[in-house]
């Protein structure tokens, strides 16, 4: 086996086990239906522009006795251009990755879920389950930073990894010729690059997760013992 060979084993073979550790999980819900979403707008559109385009030629057909030759081809061109409504894309699922930096704290994981969502189909197979995964992590982290300080340390963490480092990784992996991605360059399949850096990117969103869990249920431990206490205290005086 040479060394080329070698690599694309072993690329082969990470791919394989980051795909099945996150197999038999679906996209989160909130992905669902932004996709389900955006395409009924996008359909709806494309159906309106179609409706408009038949009666307005109707209504002139009536007013000045038919369209003729001329206007057939006209009307024709409409239809077609109708269609264009289908993949011009929503206001919801427009999302630069340059404007997610600018994003406020709490919109940020739906603004970077819908993102994400949109770069699916330049990813191999084998990144779906991951995206699914990361999917369903934003959705939990959600409701956290409705309550956290964008001036905590923490915040700041967050902000980077979701605006800098997933839209570097994504776009840098996008950067490469689609012939040249599954070919070994310097000992590394940029495949099973972006499959590793997508895997360590929803750990670490899942540890952030599970350390801001953690505040919460300091406070609220912290809380009880209050309550305790005052009830301690309420109690001896009652007596």
């Amino acid at each position: 086996m040479s060394e080329v060979d070698d690599v694309i084993l072993k690329a082969n073979e990470l791919i394989e086990r980051t795909s099945a550790r996150y197999s038999g999980g679906g996209a989160g819900a909130r992905g669902r239906a932004i996709r389900s979403k955006d395409m009924i707008t996008r359909l709806m559109r494309m159906v309106i522009a179609v409706a408009a385009v038949i009666i307005g030629a109707s209504v002139a057909g009536a007013l000045i006795g038919g369209i003729g030759t001329t206007g057939v081809l006209i009307v024709l061109a409409l239809l077609v251009a109708c269609l264009g409504f289908a993949f011009l894309p929503t206001q919801e699922t427009a999302v630069e990755p340059a404007k997610l930096a600018e994003t406020d704290l709490k919109a940020l994981p739906l603004k970077t879920e819908i993102w994400l969502e949109n770069q699916r189909k330049t990813m191999p197979r084998a990144a779906a389950p991951i995206v699914d995964a990361i999917s369903g992590r934003l959705e939990t982290l959600a409701p956290q930073l409705v309550k956290l300080d964008p001036r905590e340390p923490a915040a700041a963490e967050i902000r980077r990894l979701l605006s800098d480092h997933l839209p570097q990784l994504v776009t840098g992996y996008q950067s490469i010729p689609a012939a040249l991605r599954s070919q070994p360059r310097n000992g590394r399949v940029p495949d099973a690059q972006l499959v590793d850096g997508l895997s360590v990117i929803e750990q670490e969103i899942a540890t952030m997760t599970e350390q801001l869990a953690s505040g919460d249920l300091d406070n609220l431990a912290a809380q009880n013992r209050f309550l305790e206490m005052k009830y301690i205290e309420a109690k001896e005086i009652g007596d």
